[in-house]
């Protein structure tokens, strides 16, 4: 297994995925793109110690940028929803 810290990118700080704490005791994270979805369950709960339920991955494409003389793309980026137990919560999101 790649470790844990390779995995999990970044948390997602936004008010849905705010509601989405309060709500359904979910969180997010920004992932690596090759990561799949037992790798995220084992880094999450590795990282955090809490009990993963649930994990949900959402790929996003590059959006075009640049014009006409230097057309590119943004990166590839994967983004996980992960659903803890029941009590379980982890303290980086409790505190924001």
């Amino acid at each position: 297994m790649k470790d844990p810290r390779t995995i999990i990118l970044a948390p997602i700080i936004t008010e849905k995925s705010m509601l989405l704490k309060e709500g359904n005791n979910q969180v997010s994270f920004w992932v690596d793109p090759k990561a799949n979805k037992i790798e995220i369950k084992k880094a999450v709960e590795e990282l955090f110690k809490v009990k993963v339920l649930d994990v949900q991955t959402i790929r996003s494409k590059g959006k075009p940028k640049g014009g006409y003389r230097n057309p590119g793309r943004t990166s590839l980026r994967k983004k996980a929803i992960v659903r803890l137990a029941e009590g379980q919560s982890i303290e980086f999101f409790e505190t924001v």
